[in-house]
């Protein structure tokens, strides 16, 4: 039997060399049948495909019939569950498939969702429905586009079996999805270590994360330093990832410690909500009855999970560094999160100093305005124009999505906008349009578009929606 594209891949043993105490082997899920839904081809270069030679039945071998890849691992790890700390959790229904060395030279990691029951799936089934295929499959291109640290989707199969859910019409169509991202490494899987008193395991994992996703630390000769300053980078990288949410209007649902990468990306999108209207106390899971995963919360929610991972990591590094360390997670996440909100605004290299107050004006209007939050930042793109510079009347004139109201609201950040651009440079302001696009993309991915979507796939297998949403995220 010939190799499919994905055998020629050169995959590097990094988790599997750890030893078995962080790992099961298991076996894929034989399925019925394998239509590929979705291929991300602009990922391949980055593995050294050549899209144009990687053909959907390479795609199906892979990922659909697991062809020609052992071993298949399931991850451990445990976590804190709405605040709870669960030792009961682990890969329940995917697998690290493989990781490689990209073409710029780092290590990625290809894990798969729904593939198959592991030790880990708590009477599950291992399955994922076609419809959360579809959702993570939006939610992860659409961060992409925006901005997001955030693991890609490669490729959706769906896979002919019928699965029963108590949270979608039953029954529904399963799926196997695989994702692309730099580690599957969890808080929880420090989290672990530490219930099972193993500080030699925390010792060994941290070593093994510096080695592959920090190798700059290596130069650090005072293991104690370097620890510290391993924690120093998360709690930057984690502060960037909330401030980026937020700019994205995103919500991602179950912040839980077990969907945080020790990467600092964003990955395992359930529940997830964009937002419609700006409000901070926006919860995107239904069953968040208290809101502890509010839209708002979210930098809260990940401060608390780093001060969870303290725990085990304390066993490796002094605990007054680490809470120290942790500080510096507000003004962080506070300056990506304007700089951020300026681009989307066009300001490329505006100082945030100079631009937070166009910002305080974006959020107040917003939170009382009747546009959506996406809507404004694509009407922004559509509208803008190098008039906007003469005066104030200029802006949005005549704009076919603000109320009479919304452009009374405005008053006050159109004045402050029109004092940006009169102080700009010519190079600033044509700028502009360029930076526009680039942040904002023509897609508003609320739960009625994600609903319009599926109910064409659902009903009609017909999939030029979807297809027609992804395209528009390139455009």
């Amino acid at each position: 039997m010939p190799l499919h594209a994905f055998q020629t891949l050169a995959y590097e043993p990094a988790f599997l060399s750890l030893g078995a105490e962080y790992w099961d082997e298991v076996q894929a899920a034989s399925f019925p049948e394998h239509w590929l839904r979705f291929r991300n081809d602009d990922l391949l270069p980055l593995m050294g495909l050549n899209p144009a030679s990687v053909t959907n039945s390479d795609f199906i071998a892979a990922f659909g019939q697991f062809q020609g890849r052992e071993p298949l691992l399931a991850m451990r790890y445990h976590g804190y569950q709405f605040g709870e700390y669960n030792p009961r959790l682990g890969d329940g229904r995917g697998f690290l498939y493989g990781q490689f060395r990209g073409v710029d030279g780092y290590l990625y990691d290809l894990g798969t969702k729904g593939s198959g029951t592991t030790p880990y799936s708590r009477g599950g089934d291992g399955r994922l429905t076609l419809k959360g295929g579809v959702r993570e499959v939006l939610a992860s291109e659409l961060l992409h586009r925006l901005g997001v640290p955030t693991f890609r989707s490669l490729s959706l199969i769906e896979t002919g079996e019928s699965l029963w859910r108590g949270d979608e019409p039953s029954p529904t169509r399963s799926s196997v999805l695989v994702r692309l991202g730099r580690s599957h490494i969890r808080f929880g899987t420090f989290e672990r270590l530490h219930y099972l008193k193993r500080p030699d395991l925390i010792r060994q994992l941290l070593d093994h994360v510096i080695d592959y996703y920090y190798p700059h630390l290596g130069e650090i000769s005072d293991p104690k330093e370097r620890y510290g300053q391993f924690y120093r980078e998360l709690v930057a990288a984690t502060a960037d990832l909330a401030a980026t949410w937020l700019a994205a209007g995103f919500c991602h649902g179950v912040l839980n410690t077990d969907n945080m990468a020790i990467t600092g990306e964003s990955f395992d999108y359930g529940p997830y909500r964009f937002l419609e209207r700006y409000d901070l106390g926006f919860t995107a899971a239904y069953f968040d009855y208290y809101g502890r995963y509010a839209y708002g919360n979210q930098p809260a929610i990940c401060v608390w999970n780093l001060e969870k991972l303290q725990a085990p990591l304390s066993f490796v590094m002094p605990l007054e560094a680490m809470q120290a360390a942790l500080q510096s997670f507000g003004d962080r996440c506070r300056h990506t999160y304007l700089k951020q909100m300026l681009r989307r605004l066009g300001w490329q290299t505006l100082p945030v100093e100079r631009g937070s107050l166009l910002v305080e004006q974006t959020q107040e209007f917003l939170s009382r305005s009747t546009i959506s939050y996406p809507q404004f930042f694509v009407s922004l793109r559509q509208e803008f124009s190098a008039q906007w510079v003469v005066d104030a009347g200029h802006i949005f004139r005549e704009s076919p999505t603000l109320s009479s109201a919304d452009q009374t609201l405005l008053g006050p950040w159109k004045a402050t906008y029109v004092q940006l651009l009169q102080e700009a440079t010519p190079e600033e302001r044509n700028a502009i349009p360029a930076t526009l696009a680039a942040a904002n993309p023509l897609v508003i991915l609320t739960q009625p578009r994600i609903e319009t979507i599926w109910q064409a796939i659902d009903t009609e297998n017909d999939w030029a929606l979807f297809n027609a949403t992804l395209a528009a995220m390139k455009a």
